[in-house]
Order: structure tokens, then sequence, then C-alpha cells
């Protein structure tokens, strides 16, 4: 294997093969003996076997036998191989991204997966609200019920002296919650994901103020002023923080050089060789760090000002599409949501960075990046339809003010920033 170094990989290298076709000897490298298989491409193999399953699941072959008097049930399995046969076909036969590790393939079905949510949501946008609720049920048996929503703000003491078994309940009670262990896990992921550390905080601190802007309509978003600062931003966000960007400086410009397996000294060196190349497989090829440059210009300002926002969205859409539809927190299909969420974040950040790194190579955004903020929108009007009516406080005016004086103040910067970058062009001119 060549030394990854720093190099970008061009775009050519990831689409240069036809049907997906890539092969990881386009990065120069050679490819893992005991994974050389997968690249083979088997498309009409693939077929046969996908029709002979379907044969069997649907019983084409013996309509009485497979007959069965459920029809919610048949339209159960009818959907499940309808959604099947899909990702099938975009792990064979989708157009590949710019991710080739582990496999090609692995991010075609992440791509399937994510133009099904699409689908989905489309579909419970035109549905009515109660009705909505209830589809969820197929989703989950737990589902269609609805629940109280906890709030973290009741009691903000952090010295409870009337307490017989604990004078610091409340600070024990939120610092021993199993949430927090989630929180820190986010944050390591996100890390990974944007790879850049004053990025990273400016999400943090923002989150915090989304909370703090909307806890009016959540009861899940009032939270303690000690929860919100020291608990959340200075020790979950930034342990999540500093373990991702470790991961990212450990794996940055590392180099690897593969001997040979029929080189290595004994068995053991063998075998231990031959285990570390095929777990590399499933590391990136590339781990470069992001240069977002926030400050080059008032357009790659609103740029990354755009990403920031876009995630923030999808990070509300969690709490309040839970709250719209009754999901309770500790459901499955919020951890299904948030994971896929994270395969397509992964591709997306990749596309948009290169985006606006690579402006002459690259003419349009990703697909990734057009599925993420398709979804994103979905998401957000599937909230504003069906929380309508349930949030019967207003924002505060105080709330109100601070965010049209911030949105002014930005106009404002924007405005004077790119006259003087005119004046500045116009003087170089001259």
């Amino acid at each position: 294997m060549e030394p990854n170094g720093h190099r970008r990989v061009q775009r050519k290298d990831h689409f240069g093969k036809e049907n997906g076709d890539v092969c990881e000897s386009s990065l120069g490298e050679e490819l893992d003996p005991w994974t050389a298989w997968a690249y083979k491409p088997r498309t009409i193999s693939m077929l046969l076997i996908g029709a002979c399953f379907l044969i069997w699941a649907s019983g084409a072959l013996d309509p009485e036998s497979g007959a069965s008097g459920d029809v919610v049930m048949s339209v159960k399995r009818g959907i499940w191989a309808m959604i099947a046969v899909f990702l099938a076909y975009c792990l064979l036969q989708a157009p590949s991204t710019v991710l080739i590790r582990p496999h090609p393939a692995i991010w075609r079905l992440v791509h399937g997966m994510a133009v099904i949510y699409l689908v989905a949501l489309t579909f419970l946008l035109f549905q009515k609200r109660d009705d909505a609720r209830q589809f969820m049920k197929f989703l989950h048996p737990d589902l269609g019920v609805e629940l109280p929503e906890r709030s973290y703000g009741s009691d903000c003491r952090i010295y409870v002296p009337e307490n017989p078994t604990s004078r610091f309940k409340n600070v024990y009670e939120t610092l021993f919650d199993e949430f927090v262990l989630a929180h820190i896990i986010g944050w390591w992921g996100k890390a990974i994901l944007i790879r850049n550390q004053p990025l990273l905080w400016l999400l943090s601190i923002g989150f915090e103020l989304m909370e703090l802007t909307f806890r009016h309509m959540l009861p899940n978003f009032n939270e303690c002023w000690w929860d919100s600062i020291i608990l959340d931003i200075l020790l979950c966000n930034w342990f999540g923080i500093w373990a991702g960007m470790h991961t990212v400086r450990y794996f940055d410009g590392k180099t690897y050089k593969w001997v040979g397996l029929s080189r290595q000294p004994n068995i053991i060196g063998k075998m231990y060789f031959q285990v570390k190349r095929t777990l590399g497989q499933f590391t990136p090829a590339q781990w470069d760090k992001d240069e977002w440059h926030p400050l080059l210009g008032p357009w790659r300002f609103i740029q990354v000002l755009t990403l920031c926002v876009v995630f923030l969205t999808v990070e509300l859409n969690t709490f309040f599409l839970k709250f719209c539809l009754w999901i309770p927190p500790r459901n499955p299909v919020i951890v299904y949501r948030l994971i896929l969420w994270w395969l397509i974040a992964i591709p997306t950040i990749r596309e948009y960075n290169s985006y606006l790194q690579d402006r002459n190579t690259v003419k349009k955004v990703g697909a990734f990046c057009w599925l993420s903020v398709a979804i994103c929108i979905l998401e957000l009007l599937i909230c504003i339809k069906f929380g309508n009516g349930l949030y019967p406080k207003s924002m505060p005016l105080w709330l109100v003010v601070f965010w049209v004086s911030a949105g002014a103040a930005l106009i404002i910067i924007l405005i004077v920033w790119s006259w003087q970058l005119h004046q500045t062009f116009k003087r170089k001119r001259q």
C-alpha cells in the first residue's frame, strides 16, 4: 500500500470505472487478497439469486400454499420486498460516490436507503397528524401512544437539603443519565465528520442556543443553566470533540507500508499482517483534515454558515419529530434515524468540502448533498405541519429581538465585508 500522505484523491479516481466497479488499484493500492473477490462484478449472478429469493418468498410457483388471509401482513411483506429490490439495485447498479472504503457498494447501498427515507417522508407529509401517528405503529408496535415529555429544568438546585437520600440528587440524576454517553458518542462522530475544531465549537454553542430558543415549545429543551453550560458544553461536548479530533490526528497523514505476505518471517507474522490489512479496509483511504476557511470571503462564510444551519436543523428535527409523532426518546426508531443520518453525513461532508475547495474540478454538489438537504427540508415540513396547534406558548419578546438583531448585524457585516473586498480589488486593478 502506498503512503496516504496529504494528497487529495481526484474525483476521476472514484468515478473512472463503469457501473460503479471502482477498484482500489486505481489509487495505486494493491488489493487485499482476502477481499479482492468483492471487486469483481457479479451483477448477473446476484440478479439470478435475487430472483430465486423472490420466487421463494412470494410463493409465485405455488400460489395456494403461499396465500395468506391477513391482508395487512401481505401488504407489509410486499412493501419490504419492494424496498429490498430497490436496495439490491442500488447496491449493484447505482453510481459510485466519492468514498471507496470499505467498498463502493456499501455507499451505493446507503444512497438507496437515503432515497427510501426521502420517499417515506414524502408519503408521511401527505397524511393527517393522527393518521401519521398511527402509521408509526407499523414501524414499531410501541408507537402511536402519547407520552409525557421530560423536563430537565423543573428543579435547578444543585444542593437539595431536604432530600434524605442524596443532597445532590438533581446533579446525580442528570450526570448519570444514559443520554450523557450518547451525547459524548454523538460529538465524537461529529468531530470525525467535520474535522475542524472551531466549526465544531460553533455547532456546540449553536445547539445550546437553539435549545434556549425553542424551550417554550418543547419541555425537553427546558434545562438548568449548569446542565447546558457545564455538563453539555464544557464536559460532554468537549470530551466528544477532543476524542474525535484526536482520532482524526492519529490517522491524518498516517503512512502504511505493506510488506508482501510471502515475505513475512513466520506464521504469526503472516496472520497478523493479513488481519491488520483486512481490518484496514474499514478505515478511510484518505484522512484529510477539512479546511473550511470560513473567513476566506463573504460568499465562503455564507457557504460554511449554510452547512451549520442544515446541521442544526437536522438535530432540531430529531426532537420535534419525536414530539409530533409520539416517539419516545428510547425507542429504536430514533436510533435508526440517527444511524442513517450519520451514514448519509459521511459522504455528504466529503462532497461539500470537495465542492468548496476544488471548484475548478467539481462543478456541482454531489448526490448525497442534494439528498441531505431534501431530507432535511421534508423533515422540517413534517414538523411544521404536524406541530400546528401543539405549541400554545409564543416565543418571548426578548428572543425575537435577539435573533432579529443578530440577523441584521450579520447582514450589515456581510455588506461591509463585501464592500471592502470590492474596494481592495478595485485599487489593485488601478
